[in-house]
């Protein structure tokens, strides 16, 4: 199966290398390169791509702004590209709607590996990634205490998926919240597909945000990073 994939940069060398490293891929086809982010999101309304990688900076729109339209409108997946590696960036576009965030100087092995990362409906950010920079920028100093969703929103979840939620948040990989949990790792899949499901979250990343923004965990709260 290709993967098919709209490049969106107002740089236009940048676009055009990161086009050429894709386009070269057996696996994976760009079907649309443009320059602002309101292109991004009417090549993706008309070619109907499986990812669409945005710079957070563009003209006409920006990317974060573009990734929200494209995310609510369709089932395109989005990796955001910047120059800048600020935490708010990160959070704002994780927010949004993406599935990852790369910095425009990444590999091209890593780039391409992102692009099958996220098609195949995965976050790009490792858990462990995701919790420390959500923790960052969900402190105390980055925005009001308390939280942004009400703690309600989780009743949905048995006992044992509030369980599973609270270790992805905590950034712990499905293998170390099987041991956690003394369950195998199939089973922990089926506890994060139905947090997934049940809370309406497009994948692992949303749901930690979910965590923090329900009060379920707090920045400071987590413990070591995990090794993943």
């Amino acid at each position: 199966m290709t993967i098919r994939v709209v490049v969106a940069d107002d740089q236009e060398l940048v676009r055009s290398g990161f086009a050429l490293i894709l386009d070269v891929q057996e696996d994976i086809e760009v079907v649309a390169e443009v320059g602002d982010g309101a292109a991004a999101v009417t090549a993706v309304r008309e070619l109907a791509p499986d990812v669409a990688l945005l710079d957070i900076r563009m003209p006409e729109l920006d990317g974060i702004e573009a990734c929200r339209r494209i995310t609510a409108e369709s089932a395109c997946r989005t990796v955001m590209l910047t120059t800048f590696d600020a935490d708010e960036y990160v959070y704002e576009a994780l927010h949004a709607g993406a599935s990852g965030f790369l910095l425009k100087d990444v590999r091209r092995d890593d780039l391409v590996h992102a692009v099958r990362v996220v098609a195949a409906g995965e976050s790009l950010l490792a858990p462990s990634v995701a919790r420390r920079l959500i923790e960052e920028y969900t402190s105390a100093t980055a925005r009001p205490a308390g939280p942004a969703l009400p703690a309600e929103r989780l009743e949905v979840l048995t006992a044992r998926e509030r369980e599973t939620l609270l270790h992805m948040a905590r950034g712990l990989s499905n293998a170390e919240i099987a041991a956690a949990l003394v369950v195998s790792e199939h089973t922990v899949k089926t506890h994060v597909g139905n947090v997934l499901a049940k809370l309406g979250l497009r994948d692992r990343i949303q749901a930690v945000i979910c965590a923090y923004e329900t009060g379920l965990i707090t920045a400071g709260a987590v413990g070591a990073p995990s090794g993943e």
